[in-house]
């Protein structure tokens, strides 16, 4: 079993978010949008707020980057990314059960939107108890999904 740890992101993390961002999504960004490195690099230094991200370690390597907001009525899974290299080993497994145990003691639903085009990681958050919710986006490109601890309601049947 790997060392899966989590730190804090710096401002010197930016290029290791953009690079990894660019192996983990690019195929899926440039299916929808097209990937211009210049755009996508713009797009990135607007939404990286090191003192929001954390940078994911296996073994102590930098492995990926999670964004995770603790709203008031909800907690919202703004990113989470593996580099391709370490997906497949369960480390995204242990690090969304983290993230239901932590939703369910606050007594509140896990949230996230995924590109609909991303199949596999739908699948992923399915067979972990996610449902979809509501479609959204242009073109209804993103999929809201939501975990409920407990038995679900009726919004989640």
């Amino acid at each position: 079993m790997n060392a899966v740890a989590m730190r804090p992101a710096v401002p010197a993390d930016s290029e290791f978010c953009f690079q990894l961002h660019k192996a983990a999504m690019g195929h899926y960004v440039a299916a929808i949008w097209g990937w211009d490195d210049e755009d996508q690099r713009a797009y990135h230094d607007r939404g990286f707020e090191p003192d929001r991200w954390q940078v994911i370690t296996v073994d102590g390597v930098d492995a990926g980057a999670l964004v995770v907001e603790y709203r008031e009525t909800e907690v919202y899974l703004g990113r989470i990314e593996l580099h391709p290299h370490y997906q497949g080993r369960g480390i995204g497994a242990r690090l969304i059960q983290s993230l239901i145990d932590t939703a369910a003691q606050r007594g509140q639903h896990l949230i996230l939107d995924v590109l609909a085009i991303n199949t596999r990681a739908h699948a992923f958050y399915r067979r972990h108890g996610f449902r979809e919710v509501a479609r959204h986006g242009e073109n209804n490109r993103k999929i809201r999904m939501r975990f409920t601890a407990g038995r679900p309601t009726s919004e989640d049947r």
